[in-house]
């Protein structure tokens, strides 16, 4: 072997040994590169069956409600009216005219004629008899028929002799001349019983004109509700209050009223108000805001509730690419579901295979 071939092959030897040698460096010295990182934890959960319901929170303001103006009718002077916070009941003087008593009943129909003949028929009869009959007075049994034989309308009473009886008896009783006729302006009837909230006239004024301002006789929370939004609420429903301190108390809604206010050409472009309607809530206990006048607070609605459903977590859900949601088992597996009612971080699910006590992957 001559000396310039055994330089050649000391040089290959070299070579080879550093590859080798480099190689060994690149396979051990990048452990990061070389070995695959754990899977991340995932969190589960189980599908539960419980009451889900759609429920909202409303501004409200507690009170005596929205007020209502009584005026008064007929002829002569007022010379007496009550005061601010007064309250009145059925059969009790609300003012005096001509120092008379002008005696408070509960109806929808206003007295619109005076009624003094035996025979008349009408919703104001059928007022003054319900009333007496209220009051406890004998009233006597109401006719089917009129006197030419037809049938009586629903909300109508015939003035029979027992009821004119009735009416001295009573008017003997407020002090008055037992007539037994009661004109126009004699009576006053109110939706039922009120307190007195604002006084409009003086003594010496004419009667024909706006007396006073009344309200509900107990507190209740008026709640400003959206016109397109009130119809999923229904008069009866129970609803929680939220008072200032943070206590909160059973209630129900008392009644909606059928007048809109606010809305517009512009209600909808930023420039007006929304239409709205008022909903009354009464509190369940009076004692709860006896501590209260007036106060804002919050009214929270359930207004639809889906019962014994089955449920999960919102973020258990997974969005298909072909469209829908499924579960992911935690075995990596896909279940197709279909939701419900979304409600307090929950979801109603249904499908093959989905059951209570189903352990499913969730958002952590």
């Amino acid at each position: 072997m001559t000396r310039r071939t055994a330089i050649v092959l000391a040089l290959v030897t070299l070579v080879v040994a550093v590859g080798a040698g480099v190689g060994v460096l690149v396979l051990r010295g990048d452990p990061a590169g070389g070995t695959a990182s754990a899977p991340p934890p995932v969190t589960t959960t189980k599908v539960t069956r419980t009451d889900l319901s759609d429920s909202r929170s409303l501004d409200g303001t507690l009170g005596f409600g929205p007020e209502r103006v009584v005026k008064g009718a007929g002829a002569g002077v007022v010379t007496r009216l009550p005061k601010v916070g007064d309250t009145v009941v059925r059969g009790t003087a609300l003012y005096w005219v001509n120092d008379r008593p002008v005696p408070a009943l509960f109806g929808g129909t206003p007295m619109f004629r005076t009624l003094d003949k035996p025979g008349l028929v009408g919703s104001d009869v059928r007022i003054l008899w319900d009333n007496l009959r209220a009051l406890g007075y004998h009233t006597g049994s109401q006719p089917t028929r009129s006197k030419d034989g037809t049938k009586l309308p629903a909300g109508q009473a015939v003035l029979t002799a027992s009821l004119v009886a009735a009416v001295k008896k009573w008017q003997q009783a407020l002090g008055t001349e037992p007539t037994g006729t009661i004109a126009v302006g004699q009576v006053a009837v109110l939706t039922g019983p009120v307190r007195i909230s604002a006084v409009k006239a003086l003594p010496g004024d004419p009667v024909a004109g706006e007396l006073l301002a009344v309200t509900e006789k107990v507190k209740l929370v008026t709640v400003p509700v959206g016109a397109t939004e009130v119809g999923s609420i229904k008069v009866g429903a129970a609803v929680a209050v939220t008072l200032p301190d943070g206590a909160e108390i059973p209630a129900k809604v008392a009644s909606i009223s059928h007048t809109v206010t606010g809305g517009g050409p512009d209600a909808g472009a930023g420039q007006g108000s929304l239409p709205t309607v008022n909903v009354l809530v009464t509190p369940v206990k009076a004692a709860d805001v006896a501590k209260l006048d007036a106060a804002a607070v919050q009214v929270l609605f359930t207004t639809t509730v889906h019962r014994n459903v089955l449920a999960v977590p919102v973020g258990a859900l997974v969005a298909l690419r072909e469209g829908g949601h499924a579960l992911q088992l935690t075995d990596g597996a896909l279940v197709a579901v279909e939701t419900g009612m979304f409600a307090r971080g929950l979801v109603e699910v249904s499908g093959a295979g989905v059951t209570e006590g189903l352990d499913v992957v969730t958002a952590a």
